[in-house]
């Protein structure tokens, strides 16, 4: 039999030296590392619900609230054009000629009124719970439920192909520069953010626009998808529409060579 410390003896010395247990160590470490925690986070917290404080915004939040403030923007800087415009006016040394010009670029640019007959394309989304409607077509995927970037560039494109003079996505002109982009179900076009039903506008002659929607390609595979799985499409011929000017700004950014 051992005499060594890890096996004492029955009646042995009560002057003996006792071996620390390596449970009561690894037990005060972990309570040490609790409250070390506990403090760290009652610090951080500063006495607010850290998952409820209102003060944390979610990124849904924060881009609608940078939407709005792009909106307001470009109201305030549509105004101020039309007071430049209007002081320009008043005295601008330019010939009848020079300001038909001036008149006929601004037009092609998109940043005037234009007014005329047109039509209306609304796109939405299918009901959540649809289903084939016709048969040997399977079940839907989410992903045939929404309206995709593709949709709405594709009526865009048929529209200005169809002889439109303007176009206006939701509330907003389209010019040369503009970018139709979807992230998500959502539309993002020139720093704001829509939701659908989406609704695009175009001043043209009806039956013209109405032949180019058509006898595009992409438009009718969309149709596919409005008669088995309920897409949203909706067209109105509209008798008189006047589309806003373009009012953001027009500057264009591009990447420079390093020299």
């Amino acid at each position: 039999m051992s005499n060594s410390a890890d096996s004492p003896q029955a009646g042995s010395s009560p002057g003996r030296i006792r071996r620390f247990r390596p449970v009561r160590v690894l037990t005060a470490a972990v309570f040490a590392l609790a409250g070390l925690i506990f403090f760290t986070s009652f610090n951080t917290a500063k006495g607010t619900n850290i998952r409820t404080d209102s003060s944390l915004l979610k990124l849904s939040d924060l881009i609608q609230e940078r939407s709005h403030k792009n909106g307001r923007l470009d109201e305030s800087n549509g105004t101020l054009r039309e007071d430049v415009e209007a002081l320009a006016e008043r005295d601008d040394g330019r010939t009848e000629a020079e300001d038909k010009k001036l008149a006929a670029l601004e037009e092609n640019a998109g940043t005037q009124k234009v007014k005329g007959k047109g039509l209306t394309v609304t796109l939405n989304d299918a009901p959540p719970n649809a289903t084939a409607k016709l048969p040997g077509y399977p079940e839907p995927q989410p992903d045939y439920l929404v309206i995709h970037q593709q949709d709405l560039q594709a009526v865009v494109n048929a529209l200005w192909q169809g002889g439109a003079k303007g176009i206006k996505v939701m509330d907003q002109r389209l010019i040369s520069t503009s970018a139709v982009r979807c992230v998500g179900n959502t539309l993002i076009l020139q720093g704001r953010v829509y939701s659908p039903p989406y609704k695009i506008t175009a001043v043209g002659d009806p039956e013209k626009l109405q032949k180019a929607l058509t006898a595009s390609s992409a438009i009718q595979n969309y149709m596919v998808y409005v008669n088995v799985y309920g897409l949203g499409w909706k067209v109105e011929e509209k008798e008189a529409v006047t589309l806003p000017g373009y009012s953001g700004t027009v500057d264009l950014h591009y990447a420079k060579p390093v020299e």
